[in-house]
């Protein structure tokens, strides 16, 4: 009984041609090759397969019988048959609806005219096959039977079926080979090539096609001269199958040093063979990287949820890939049963194998170029370097790295979304944007607990999202630990959907500046305004920063004169005779006294006395500081830093008022004393110089206080509470008070730059301080001399009326003595003034120069008010300079 490959049409012919010829298979090679042409040409006009123009050709004969009532209903019956995927060969059936209206008394030449061709079918090149990679997007009813989920194995099976021409006068054949392998894949495998393949042949002049331009190579016989073996094409085809799996073939081997696939030297190839052999290699090199980088990744638990959903996008195109060389293995094998020789046209060639393999070779190029830009990367890193590959002008390229980042972004917004609607953090191979460190305790949370890690932030989010995301998370945790609030999400934010799928993914990317961006807003606004509303409602923040300026930059100014009125009497003693529970008692009686005691009982029981570390010789005026007593949430934004700043203002401004209450008491003994000491004229000039001296100082402690209390705390003070009024979040908050206690450090000379200028005010203040000591002890002196005089003549006077003289020669020369000694002092007081006036006005003058020299524009200004009437310009050739030559010096330097 024959074999299924004995009754074969190809085995048929050949035995024909042995049978007529008389001679073997081997000779007969030539002709067996022109008698299959001749079987297979069709010498009828050839047959365009337009559907267009077919239906454009029956309506038009609709319209020439004056049907024009028919041809708007077949337009309209074909529009929907069109619409509908239930037929396969639309073009067929409308040939032969054209075919059968026709007279059959006219000519039986029925076939279209050739040049109603929208593309020559003549003319046609292996580089205008119609490979339609479907976009992702496209739905499956789009186009019959094909779906475009990747894109790699879209060839038509039909096209490897080979050709169906429509003879003259016949009909449409019956399926092919194609169509049932169509079938057996089902759906998924229904590729969208047409049936009809353009033929690699030509047409002569005379109607009958020509050669096929094929380099066929077949094997020598073992009895041939020549011994050498030459390699098949069809040989060369089944290697590069292989190959394209990544297995070496028996001519196409990988080359471990040159890391490419090269065809054995001993294959006898012509160079256009091995050429484009080595063109179709390049596929298995490719399919090899991009799986020899899944095989290692995939096992690898710290790559992540991102870097496995990278490899599992892989995997899908892969399976895409391996669907392709499925339907090419599934070709070849029919071939091999039906015996298909390599002159058909429905063959595998090395040339189609490079036409069908164009588009799958740029997508596995693609892959292999993400997985050379992804190496070492992981999380948000890894999604930006995916993302990068999306702003490419190749819209199916586009449309592939679209698809991976959809699924390679899919764990970041899961991540994203927990975050911002629960506060949680799950992250645990660290590929979220938002790192947290638990070795960091409740009250550091906001500072130091949560951060960003710059380098995850994918590229498809700003930096400004990123930092709203991060709040909005750290607010919700900071309400849950801190503020011990355990109000629902839900309350605070209208939670929306978040990416359940890779499809919610992939939409997300369609609307980034809109969908995504509104919900980040919305969660960052309503959880950050229900953070300051419990901040300030619960815990009274604002409240708190009114109760510093009052009480430690000295804003409560009654109080502070009443606490330094009942403090003299303590901080005049040395430091180490304090005792703060009697100072605390003081600041309490000072509260009651004033109108601090109209103050929230909440602020008061924060306030506190506080003594600094005792160095020698220090007076309880260098210890002593007022202290306020932070904790809980409001801790966040008066931290350990803000409170050491604090401190460092009120010394600051404790020692600068003290030295205008010493400039007070002076003016006070001025006063006092004037009329006492009238009646020891010597002593007049005496005073007038300490009078002068006192009044320089004045000037000098009036302009700084006016500097400090209004240029600086009253400005810096209101463009805080403006800024704090405005504040959208947590952090806008602490970063204003952060720049209001650096301007106040600034301004106020505590900072690096300004350690100069500290030295020489601090110099001022102790030449004050100095002046007191002088003058009281002047005033002591002059006192005591006062008392003995009036001592001496009320005795003299008392001696007078009891009859006796006033006072004896010697009495009255001892007197005259110790009066004479006091009067020659006094040319050494006023020496000391006047080497006291000379180091203070040295001092200012070196002030003023410093200040001249600033680059900041109210200390230059300051400058001006101390100098008003350039007194020291005229002793220090340096202030001698104008103004605005100050001004433009300092911007030039």
């Amino acid at each position: 009984m024959a074999t299924p490959d004995q009754k074969s049409p190809n085995v048929l012919l050949q035995n024909l041609c042995c049978r007529i010829l008389g001679r073997s298979e081997a000779d007969v090679a030539q002709q067996f090759q022109y008698a299959v042409r001749v079987i297979g040409s069709n010498f009828a006009p050839t047959v365009e397969r337009d559907e267009f123009l077919v239906a454009e050709k029956i309506k038009k004969e609709l319209t020439r019988q004056r049907r024009e009532t028919d041809a708007a209903l077949f337009s309209e019956l074909h529009r929907k048959l069109h619409s509908q995927g239930v037929l396969k060969n639309k073009w067929s059936i409308l040939y032969l609806l054209l075919s059968l209206s026709e007279d059959p008394r006219k000519q039986p030449n029925k076939a279209l005219p050739r040049d109603a061709h929208s593309t020559p079918y003549y003319y046609a090149r292996p580089q205008t096959l119609p490979l339609n990679y479907q976009d992702r997007s496209a739905q499956p009813a789009q186009s019959s039977g094909s779906l475009g989920s990747s894109g790699i194995s879209s060839i038509s099976v039909c096209a490897l079926g080979g050709p169906t021409p429509t003879p003259q006068g016949q009909s449409h054949p019956a399926p092919g080979v194609g169509d049932c392998l169509r079938q057996q894949l089902g759906s998924r495998l229904a590729w969208t090539l047409t049936a009809n393949q353009p033929s690699l042949q030509t047409t002569t002049s005379k109607g009958v096609p020509s050669a096929v331009s094929r380099n066929v190579t077949r094997p020598r016989r073992e009895g041939d001269a020549g011994g050498a073996v030459e390699v098949a094409e069809a040989a060369l085809v089944r290697d590069i199958l292989y190959v394209f799996q990544g297995i070496d073939g028996r001519n196409v081997k990988m080359s471990n040093t040159d890391n490419c696939y090269k065809v054995e030297g001993k294959a006898n190839l012509n160079k256009s063979l091995r050429d484009t052999t080595v063109r179709l290699a390049e596929l298995g090199w490719l399919h090899n990287k991009i799986r020899k980088y899944t095989d290692q990744r995939s096992l690898d638990r710290s790559f992540g949820l991102v870097g496995q959903s990278f490899c599992a996008a892989l995997h899908q195109e892969l399976k895409e890939y391996y669907r392709l060389l499925s339907v090419l293995h599934s070709q070849l094998q029919l071939e091999d049963d039906q015996g298909v020789n390599l002159g058909l046209e429905s063959s595998l060639t090395l040339r189609r194998l490079l036409v069908w393999t164009y588009d799958p070779k740029i997508r596995l190029k693609t892959l292999a170029a993400l997985v050379d830009y992804c190496q070492g990367r992981k999380g948000g890193e890894l999604a930006s370097a995916v993302h990068a590959y999306t702003k490419t002008g190749d819209p199916s390229m586009r449309s592939l790295v679209q698809h991976i980042l959809s699924l390679v972004s899919h764990p970041v917004l899961s991540f994203l979304y927990r975050w911002i609607y629960d506060g949680e953090l799950e992250d645990t191979y660290h590929e979220f944007f938002v790192a947290s460190d638990p070795t960091v305790k409740t009250d550091r949370l906001w500072h130091d607990k949560y951060t960003l890690r710059k380098s995850m932030i994918p590229s498809f989010m700003t930096m400004d999202q990123s930092r709203k995301v991060l709040l909005i998370g750290k607010s919700i945790n900071f309400l849950h630990q801190v503020c011990h609030d355990q109000t629902p999400t839900t309350k605070m934010i209208a939670v929306t959907k978040s990416a359940e799928s890779p499809q919610d993914a992939a939409d997300f990317f369609t609307d980034l500046e809109n969908a995504f961006q509104g919900k980040i807003d919305a969660a960052y606004f309503e959880t950050s305004k229900y953070l300051l509303d419990v901040l300030n409602k619960k815990y009274s923040l604002l409240d708190h920063m009114q109760a510093m300026r009052r009480y430690l930059l000295l804003g409560q100014g009654d109080f502070i004169r009443h606490l330094m009125d009942l403090l003299k009497p303590e901080l005049v003693r040395p430091a180490t005779t304090l005792y703060q529970h009697n100072l605390t008692g003081i600041l309490e009686t000072a509260v009651r006294a004033t109108n601090a005691q109209f103050d929230s009982p909440e602020a008061l029981r924060r306030l506190d006395v506080r003594l600094l570390e005792v160095s020698p010789g220090d007076t309880g005026w260098d210890v002593f500081s007022l202290d306020y007593h932070v904790d809980g949430p409001i801790a966040t934004v008066f931290t350990r830093e803000c409170m050491s700043h604090y401190l460092r203002v009120f010394n600051f401004l404790w020692r600068a008022k003290r030295m205008e209450y010493i400039l007070t008491d002076i003016r006070k003994g001025h006063m006092c004393n004037a009329k006492l000491l009238r009646n020891m004229p010597e002593f007049s000039g005496v005073l007038h110089h300490c009078h002068i001296l006192a009044s320089e100082m004045v000037h000098f402690i009036h302009q700084m206080q006016y500097y400090i209390t209004f240029e600086v705390l009253e400005c810096s003070w209101d463009e805080l509470w403006k800024k704090v009024q405005q504040a959208q979040d947590l952090d806008h908050i602490i970063a204003a008070h952060e720049a209001f206690l650096d301007t106040v450090i600034s301004r106020c000379l505590l900072d690096a730059d300004s350690r100069a200028l500290l030295n020489q005010l601090r110099a001022v203040f102790d030449q004050i301080i100095e002046l007191q000591n002088t003058q009281d002890a002047i005033y002591r002196a002059a006192l005591e001399e006062l008392q003995r005089r009036l001592q001496f003549e009320e005795k003299k006077q008392q001696r007078e009326a009891e009859g006796q003289w006033g006072v004896t020669a010697a009495e009255e020369e001892q007197e005259n003595q110790r009066v004479r000694e006091f009067q020659e002092s006094i040319p050494r007081l006023c020496s000391q003034l006047r080497i006291l006036t000379h180091f203070y006005q040295g001092i200012v003058q070196q002030f003023l120069v410093l200040l001249t020299t600033s680059p900041d524009e109210s200390l230059r200004f300051l400058s001006f008010r101390l100098d008003f009437n350039e007194h020291y310009r005229a002793r220090e050739p340096r202030l001698r300079v104008s103004l605005g030559a100050r001004g433009r010096r300092s911007s030039h330097t």
